[in-house]
């Protein structure tokens, strides 16, 4: 099974979703399906089972990496 990775999407708004996903090379995936396909909306379920639609047009880069470890703070 693999690590969860965190998924940066940066919006053409000069806004950006973070997702963490189950699979980093299965989202990568269906983002050049997107792409290449030329969907107006692309689905990504994240690893609590949320479903997130972002307009392909929209994005302005994807960023796939391993989630901080945020310590807990006073």
């Amino acid at each position: 099974m693999s690590e969860e990775l965190m998924v940066r999407i940066g919006l053409r708004s000069a806004r950006e979703l973070e997702i963490t996903v189950a699979d980093g090379d299965e989202f990568a995936a269906t983002y050049e399906k997107a792409v290449k396909g030329k969907q107006l909306v692309m689905w990504v379920t994240d690893a609590r089972g949320h479903r997130f639609g972002v307009n392909v047009d929209s994005i302005a880069f994807v960023e796939i990496d391993k989630p901080i470890d945020r310590g807990v703070g006073f």
